[in-house]
């Protein structure tokens, strides 16, 4: 439910009685993934969707039935190939979705407010067990600290906030099974642990025109957008408009001192060697999820020679995505910002980038684990890595 925060926070200001219906699980194609959610309030209005129009309306009758009963449900939701018409996904997927009446659950509305201010949060939910647990709620944060109980032992609260400070420090939403003693063997509860964490990062290097563009592509996908360049002539917030910042700084020094973590998206626009070379030497080694340099052919070759002289070996430069972007056919800034996009979306949810029409290849995928662990194998915090400050930081 974390999905639709901001209005949720609007309504539990208000005072408004609602429902909610969250997705559990997926199976198979479906339209949208775990903690898509739609709510129904006591005056009929709802927010949100569960699958596109599937199966909303039947989602909209179970919440309206749960704010008159107070009792939670799961209901499963799939596509009978016997009976086309009956509510059920038409493209083959099968979903599972809880549905909660909330009332005054002080931590389902701490987690509505954290997640409405953008603070990082995670929400506990128990959406298969005994009767008399299911849907409560239990919040964990990123501190230790949490909120609520999901209704067993001591012990169980423990173990289902460890395993949502975990998820949440991966950035991730999903399910876990756990013991109803509270032990970490699977068997006896499910459960749904949806993660509230700050927008992904996306930095620009390069105060150029398709830097441009793409701040603006990248905002959209839902990014907090960086400009670098060490120019201040170029690198001014009124070329970039719809950056979150802009920064003048040497590109490679910039990316030493900020934080990165493995959702951070690293595009490579300065075209110049003096800028590159530094920048992807620190930019290859950190375990973010994409790195992507702008140029020719031949300005990646000559760039490739450049970075294995400065110490690169093979696996880093395989992470090196060079020149930037799917083959799009692109001329334009525009059209450039959709190519590059296109790969770092590709590159996130494990696609080809092949046209769907003729191919056999799943068009909803079950998301890769891209942020549990980075190149090296070790696991990324929450933060990435913060590296100590270059010395010569306020030098030019």
């Amino acid at each position: 439910m974390l999905d639709i925060a901001g209005e949720l926070s609007g309504w539990l200001a208000e005072g408004r009685r609602f429902a909610v219906a969250t997705v559990v699980s997926v199976g198979g194609s479906a339209p949208r993934g775990p903690g898509a959610a739609l709510a129904v309030d006591a005056d009929g209005t709802a927010i949100g969707s569960v699958s596109g129009g599937c199966v909303e309306g039947a989602v909209y009758e179970l919440c309206t039935r749960a704010l008159l009963d107070g009792t939670p449900v799961v209901e499963r939701f799939g596509y009978s190939d016997e009976d086309a018409f009956a509510v059920g996904l038409t493209c083959g997927g099968v979903i599972d979705v809880l549905v909660t009446p909330v009332d005054a659950d002080p931590a389902v509305r701490s987690a509505v407010t954290a997640a409405s201010h953008g603070e990082p949060a995670a929400l506990v939910r128990v959406v298969r067990g005994p009767a008399p647990l299911l849907g409560r709620a239990l919040l964990a944060r990123p501190d230790g600290t949490r909120q609520g109980s999901l209704g067993g032992p001591a012990e169980l609260d423990r173990t289902a906030a460890e395993e949502a400070r975990a998820l949440l420090d991966a950035g991730r939403t999903g399910t876990v099974e756990v013991g109803e003693d509270g032990s970490h063997c699977p068997g006896g509860l499910t459960l749904l642990v949806e993660s509230n964490v700050p927008p992904p990062r996306m930095i620009v290097f390069g105060a150029v025109d398709f830097a441009a563009a793409l701040a603006r592509a990248g905002r959209f996908l839902g990014y907090h957008v960086t400009v670098c360049d060490a120019r201040p002539v170029f690198a001014t917030p009124a070329r970039f408009p719809d950056a979150h910042e802009v920064v003048v700084d040497w590109p490679h020094r910039y990316l030493r001192r900020t934080e990165t973590d493995g959702r951070t998206v690293l595009c490579v626009l300065t075209h110049d060697a003096k800028f590159d070379v530094p920048l992807l030497t620190e930019a290859l080694r950190l375990p973010v999820a994409y790195v992507g340099a702008m140029g020719s052919r031949r300005t990646h070759t000559d760039r490739e020679r450049r970075l294995r002289a400065a110490g690169l070996g093979d696996a880093e430069l395989s992470r090196l995505r060079s020149p930037i972007g799917l083959d799009l056919g692109a001329r334009t800034p525009e059209e450039t910002a959709l190519s590059i996009t296109a790969e770092i979306i590709a590159t996130r949810r494990g696609g080809t980038g092949r046209p769907l029409t003729g191919s056999d290849t799943p068009i909803h995928r079950t998301e890769p684990d891209r942020h549990r662990a980075g190149p090296d194998g070790h696991r990324a915090g929450p933060g990435g890595r913060r590296p100590e400050r270059d010395p010569g930081a306020a030098a030019a």
